[in-house]
């Protein structure tokens, strides 16, 4: 009888020291949030469950997916490299961004278990897959390979 007592006061004397920056209520605040275009004119396209047969599968350019979410600190540092690469291969090359939080579907096909992940693929089919941070100059040979 004595551990339910026990949890009943350190549970809430815990919340008082996490961060206000990891609290559920923040997570969802402009300054978490990566910017992400709907179209393709200089930035990251938003693919979703719903337009990724469409936007990706059905292609036959090359397509980055880059999966992230709101709360990842390394998705956040990923973001401005997917943005810089997406400004310079635009035309040439499908570069998007799926919310993980958002499109379970996807992220289950493809057996998406840690973020970041950024999958390449090229006519429907995965050719490759980075987890975790990646310098730029590695995206950038490895979109040159496949492109």
């Amino acid at each position: 009888m004595k551990i339910p007592y026990l949890f009943s006061f350190i549970i809430p004397v815990m919340i008082l020291f996490v961060p206000a920056d990891h609290q559920t209520a923040n997570r969802g605040s402009a300054e978490n949030s990566i910017a992400v275009n709907n179209d393709t004119k200089g930035g990251a396209v938003e693919f979703t469950d719903a337009n990724f047969q469409s936007k990706v599968l059905s292609s036959d350019k090359l397509t980055i997916v880059d999966f992230w979410a709101e709360w990842c600190g390394p998705c956040r540092k990923m973001g401005p490299v997917i943005e810089d690469l997406a400004k310079e291969y635009g035309s040439k090359v499908n570069i998007g961004k799926l919310n993980v939080d958002h499109n379970p579907n996807v992220c289950m096909k493809y057996k998406v278990t840690s973020i970041p992940t950024i999958l390449f693929i090229k006519n429907g089919k995965e050719v490759d897959r980075v987890v975790g941070t990646n310098p730029k100059k590695t995206l950038l040979k490895m979109i040159e390979q496949y492109k």
